[in-house]
């Protein structure tokens, strides 16, 4: 007699196929919230500028998202509304009343650098959302903007002497502390590092400051042998910013000493910090940013994130 029952595999994929699909509809129910606040005070900028920040910023970083369907489909819309979160949290172009000029030049300056990084806008973001993309055109419009807030005069001769003479001491090692300060995460200065080779310099044109970063030889070993994705433990950066100084002439002098930063790696020990130790002191007495409050880091953490691929290091050493 003939049967008109399907075989067993065909049953069993049915009911898989059944089960999958019941729970793909069920997921769609759980939906984290992703409210629009209300705007407290939208960035001020030149009308192109400002195109540019809401077709590339704007849906996580600002109150005024706009989810297409497709994000609303779970489990991609969880990652979605985490993003937004996130984003929000480090840099809001909804709430820009809320930081000092300095601190929204600076903000730019960090998400035109992620830009040139390409680590923003996400390319995941960008892959689904196109019109999100930064041309090359348009970053130079970015940089232009940014560059047309930062004025600047040429220094007197007295300050130029005095930021001289610091810097001289610098070199010399003299320094008017005491004993070594200690970071709240317990990582303390290290005066060394003015021993150890130059690998990299940076220019911070929106605040006026010049960089330099310094690596000890287990950085530059890892750079000779083209060791850095990740780098190992061991190596340690120390970036050092002074105030830029021009002369009359337009020469450019270091200025006062401002900080000095370090990244120490040890995916171990700094497990939780992506695997890097973060501190900074400033000034020439060498003061711990952050005081007793250990989670300064988080602010190290949001800002080297969106360079997860480049181990989270911004600057990249100059390639001879």
């Amino acid at each position: 007699m003939k049967t008109n029952r399907k075989p067993v595999y065909q049953r069993k994929t049915f009911i898989i196929i059944l089960i999958l699909l019941a729970g793909f509809v069920s997921i769609q129910f759980v939906h984290p919230d992703v409210p629009n606040p209300p705007v407290t005070g939208d960035i001020e900028a030149p009308a192109d500028v400002k195109a540019i920040i809401q077709r590339a910023c704007y849906d996580c970083h600002s109150n005024n998202t706009n989810l297409r369907w497709f994000d609303k489909i779970a489990p991609v819309y969880w990652g979605v509304a985490s993003h937004i979160k996130e984003g929000r949290a480090d840099l809001n172009f909804s709430e820009w009343n809320k930081l000092a000029p300095a601190d929204q030049k600076g903000k730019l300056w960090e998400s035109i650098n992620q830009i040139i990084a390409g680590a923003m806008p996400l390319p995941s973001y960008t892959a689904v959302h196109t019109e999100a993309k930064v041309s090359p055109a348009d970053l130079e419009v970015l940089k232009n903007y940014l560059a047309g807030m930062v004025h600047s005069k040429p220094a007197d001769t007295t300050a130029i002497n005095a930021a001289d003479k610091q810097y001289q001491h610098w070199q010399k090692n003299e320094t008017a502390i005491s004993k070594l300060p200690t970071a709240a995460n317990g990582i303390s200065y290290i005066p060394d590092y003015k021993n150890w080779q130059p690998i990299s310099t940076t220019e911070r044109f929106d605040n006026n400051t010049l960089r330099v970063i310094f690596g000890n030889n287990i950085a530059v070993k890892a750079i000779k042998e083209n060791k850095i994705h990740p780098w190992p433990n061991g190596a340690i950066f120390a970036k050092v910013a002074w105030a830029q100084l021009q002369d009359k002439d337009g020469t450019t002098h270091t200025g006062e000493f401002k900080q000095v930063e370090y990244m120490i790696k040890d995916d171990k020990k700094y497990a939780a910090t992506y695997g890097w130790g973060w501190a900074r002191f400033k000034t020439p007495k060498m003061v711990p940013y952050g005081g007793a409050n250990v989670m300064f880091a988080t602010e190290c953490m949001n800002c080297h994130k969106p360079l997860a691929a480049e181990d989270f290091v911004f600057t990249q050493p100059i390639k001879h």
